[in-house]
């Protein structure tokens, strides 16, 4: 029986079962799909096998939550509350900068970013999502692509059936790729109409495809949902039929006990995004609670325009700490779970399980190696507590999506880093020489 690649690694750490490490083993790739795992005293010979002393293979981190090409946004308006952040800054820097070239350089420099910090899957929700699909293909990674609706114009669209009729295109061109996959993505039930939402729920049914949406982010949408609607934002989404099994509801920092209970009986999965929450205080994911009512909780950075990375182990780290210091309880979100979130559970809000988020016979080899040799996370008594707790994204040494290497020996394969790089100077010089007031 042939494969293709081998890799051994002192420790593999499938996620499933929760807590599982197997040490000394090795994992055989064949067709871009994992073969097996073995003891690596019994793994057959492979046409290429890369040796990982000291390094624990795992799935590819699953960014469940970002706007890629804000990257070229980062640090542009910081420190600030939300409903100025994004009125007075970043939507009017949106209405002069975004095009398709932004879009696709912004996306280029997110990507190599991920790929450097070990997510292999990220959730997008913005606009000229053909740019972005065009440039996850080129780079490798899987990329489920939210196609945005919003009630005002911008340079994307001009109102919701354009948007509509755009996204359900880009929808058709993709929804068949092996690693691009569609989402409807309606903004935020501010944003959002009533009439438009109802159209969205029928759009996705049809078409089969799940939702993507900011949802009780701040304390100011529930008080603007009740002004105007008369209720909380949830519950004009489920009046609406939008609050379902498909449904990832990103932030959810606003929840009482009952939307808990709905959240759980309807299937909905929460994408938490801890530290672009505490940056601009809009408010904290109750996650103990999320995850004793069994609501599948992944993880995401949002924008780096409002983290200002997009760094999947920080956000680990900070999503088990936070759950601990907010519950008074040391044993909430312990770091096997912390790291379920942030690869099968996040699989899992994208409809994507079967395919990735775990190393399981079958499933596509999306895979990441990282150097547990720093001194940093030395010596090694659990390697799941040193990945949550102690590594960081510069730790990931290799990089696989369906068995393609993307990241060797640290060094990115499939972008050009010094051109990416260099396009990404270009634009803040151009938005520099715009608003002078902004000097690095």
């Amino acid at each position: 029986m042939d494969f293709d690649l081998c890799l051994k690694a002192s420790w593999i750490i499938p996620i499933e079962p929760r807590g599982q490490v197997l040490r000394d083993h090795a994992l055989l790739v064949r067709d871009g799909r994992i073969a097996a795992i073995a003891p690596q005293s019994e793994a057959p010979p492979a046409t290429v096998t890369v040796d990982l002393p000291g390094h624990a293979l795992l799935p590819g981190l699953v960014n469940a939550h970002t706007h890629a090409a804000m990257t070229l946004f980062r640090g542009l308006a910081d420190d600030l509350p939300l409903h100025q952040w994004l009125n007075e800054h970043i939507w009017p820097a949106e209405g002069r900068y975004v095009n398709g070239d932004f879009v696709r350089d912004g996306s280029a420099l997110a990507a190599l970013e991920m790929i450097r910090g070990g997510t292999t899957c990220f959730a997008d929700m913005y606009f000229f999502a053909d740019e972005t699909a065009r440039v996850a293909a080129q780079a490798g990674l899987r990329a489920v692509l939210g196609l945005v609706v919003i009630d005002v114009p911008t340079a994307w669209a001009r109102g919701p059936e354009e948007y509509l009729s755009r996204g359900i295109a880009l929808c058709d061109k993709w929804r068949h790729d092996p690693l691009v996959k569609p989402l409807l993505a309606p903004h935020a039930p501010y944003s959002v109409s009533d009439d438009t939402l109802a159209r969205i729920r029928v759009r996705a049914d049809e078409l089969d495809i799940g939702l993507h949406m900011h949802i009780h982010e701040t304390a100011g949408e529930i008080e603007h949902s009740l002004h105007n609607h008369g209720v909380r934002p949830i519950a004009r989404l489920d009046r609406l039929g939008i609050v379902h099994s498909g449904l990832m509801a990103v932030h959810m920092t606003q929840l009482l006990p009952d939307e808990i209970a709905l959240c759980a009986a309807r299937g909905v999965s929460v994408v938490h995004c801890p530290e672009s929450n505490l940056k601009i205080a809009a408010g904290i994911c109750p996650v103990t609670a999320l995850a004793h009512a069994n609501v599948n909780l992944a993880l995401g950075t949002d924008g780096a325009a409002s983290n200002n990375d997009l760094d999947m182990f920080s956000e680990m780290r900070t999503a088990a700490l936070l759950a601990k210091g907010t519950s008074g309880d040391a044993t909430s979100v312990p770091a096997a779970y912390a790291l379920e979130m942030a690869t099968l559970n996040g699989a899992r809000a994208l409809g994507l399980a079967a395919d990735t988020g775990s190393l399981v016979v079958g499933k596509s080899a999306d895979l990441i190696a990282v150097d547990l040799n720093a001194p940093s996370t030395q010596p090694v008594y659990d390697p799941i507590s040193q990945i949550v707790y102690a590594a960081c994204r510069d730790q990931v040494t290799h990089v696989w999506v369906a068995g393609r290497a993307l990241l060797a020996g640290r060094h990115p394969l499939t972008l050009d880093e010094k051109a990416i790089i260099g396009r990404a100077a270009a634009w803040r010089d151009k938005i520099r020489a715009a608003d002078p007031g902004k000097d690095s």
